[in-house]
């Protein structure tokens, strides 16, 4: 019963090709490849409905709708009549889309040309007040992965209906849970990034407020959702609920589209959201059991309570160009890259590192240079491919000679007390600490993208001020510290 979903995959696989790149990010367009529809479309649960009203927003070539309405004549829901509509902006991809849901005799199908979100927003003023013109029982949506400008006329069509969002993918998602109907089933495939960072946090609180979480899919491997478009993004798909009650959460997991692999879990909703979190970060957790951060009695105190700060380092050097000095010279200090350093240590200078190596020190640049000292850093961002997502490392005052300020270049969070060093035992602890891989791991149950962010680092939990010292202290004592090691010690911390 799938061959509308095939006619649609093989004109997908035809089209996908032609669109030129310029085209796929201006609209930021990535098509669904049919084994993805079809797992998609399996995520909805059965319904008791007679009329199934379903709403596809940047439609494409239409597989997700075809994958549905597959679905919907091989018996898999139990409704007599479905009208869909369909949003597609792109004008070539519109006619096939057409063509596909003709082919759907028995469906009341709208294809709407146009742009979902001016549309959606101007159609529902009535949004924000809590009444839905719309009422779709079901959504299926990939929507486009582009960013919207904070004075856009995008971003002001969603702010008059309450949505505040960064990104193209998080407003189709938030506008369909605005339009669904109360019990409302909505399926996206969407890049994980809004799990974690405050720019998505308003987001999570428009959704978390009206619908509940039914289940998330994660991709092991990160580019095999899109791998036709190489999409470098680690995508899920979630199913959500519009004003379900929140109960536990299916997590499956697969390593690639073909689903083979898939593996099942079910976690009650403390552990996606964890209660205490004022940012309401979304963890994906991968295994039934607790992460080893989560089941250490030790590590469970803020920042706050260590009295340490992190921040991200402060010399932008893009907006410093005309003070940055390859090498050191008279007048200037050290300003310091992810390239001096590693978790053996510190060396400055670097001949040849294509960074500066310096950076004047004068009225201009002053204030954002710090007392040379010991420092925790981390990295942040790491490359796709890297094994680690959080790397540690410990910035040497010895390293830097006579200097008595440093420049923290901007690709680096700092660990710091009152923009000064912390003592070296806590310093070297902090970045054991974070080098563990049970650090890595529990990071990675809400950070679905390379970067490492401070409000990420301020938002875990750590080890006390005690035996985070305990654990410099033996760092300190072995010039070779291998993971194994680290791991090891993590689970002799005491409370």
């Amino acid at each position: 019963m799938n061959q509308q979903l095939d006619a649609a995959d093989s004109v997908r696989r035809e089209v996908a090709p032609r669109i030129t790149q310029k085209r796929k990010s201006e609209l930021g367009q990535f098509m669904t490849p049919s084994s993805v529809a079809r797992f998609m479309a399996a995520m909805f649960p059965p319904s008791p409905l007679q009329t199934c009203r379903l709403l596809d927003a940047g439609a494409g070539v239409g597989a997700l709708s075809c994958a549905f309405l597959d679905r919907w004549l091989a018996g898999g829901f139990g409704f007599e009549t479905v009208e869909a509509t369909a949003y597609e902006i792109d004008d070539t991809l519109r006619g096939h889309l057409k063509q596909h849901l003709a082919n759907y005799a028995t469906v009341k199908a709208e294809v709407v040309a146009g742009d979902y979100i001016q549309l959606a927003s101007s159609a529902n003023d009535l949004l924000s007040q809590g009444t839905r013109a719309e009422n779709y029982t079901h959504a299926i949506l990939n929507p486009p992965y582009k960013k919207i400008n904070s004075n856009s006329p995008h971003r002001l069509a969603l702010r008059s209906v309450g949505i505040e969002t960064v990104n193209m993918y998080s407003a189709f998602v938030a506008l369909a849970v605005a339009q669904a109907a109360p019990a409302g089933q909505i399926v996206a495939i969407i890049p994980r990034s809004f799990c974690n960072g405050p720019y998505y946090r308003p987001f999570r609180d428009f959704i978390l407020e009206r619908a509940a979480i039914r289940h998330m899919h994660l991709f092991d491997s990160r580019n095999k959702a899109f791998k036709d478009d190489e999409v470098l993004q680690e995508n899920v798909i979630i199913r959500v609920e519009r004003g379900g009650q929140q109960g536990p959460v299916t997590i499956t997991t697969s390593t690639d589209d073909t689903f083979t692999d898939l593996a099942t879990h079910e976690h009650p909703f403390d552990r996606i959201v964890f209660p205490d979190d004022p940012e309401r970060f979304i963890h994906v957790p991968t295994s039934p059991e607790k992460s080893a951060i989560e089941q250490s009695p030790a590590v469970r105190y803020t920042l706050t309570e260590l009295g340490i700060k992190v921040s991200t380092g402060p010399v932008v050097d893009f907006r410093l160009k005309d003070h940055l000095r390859d090498m050191p010279e008279e007048g200037t200090v050290p300003l310091v890259y992810p390239g001096h350093l590693s978790f053996t240590g510190t060396v400055w200078p670097v001949p040849g590192l294509k960074k500066p190596n310096a950076i004047v020190r004068n009225e201009a640049t002053e204030k954002w240079l710090y007392p040379n000292g010991f420092y925790c850093v981390v990295r942040r961002f790491s490359s796709k491919e890297e094994k680690r997502r959080v790397v540690a490392s410990v910035v040497e005052p010895s390293a830097f000679g006579e200097h008595t300020v440093l420049g923290f270049e901007n690709h680096i969070n700092l660990f710091h007390e009152n923009k000064r060093g912390l003592p070296e035992l806590l310093a070297r602890g902090l970045a054991a600490f974070l080098n563990t891989t049970a650090v890595d791991e529990s990071f990675r149950r809400f950070n679905g993208h390379t970067q490492v962010n401070a409000t990420d680092l301020k938002l875990m939990k750590y080890p006390s001020r005690e035996a985070l010292m305990e654990l410099g202290r033996w760092a300190k004592q072995h010039s070779e510290i291998t993971q194994d090691m680290i791991d090891e010690q993590l689970g002799k911390l005491k409370a």
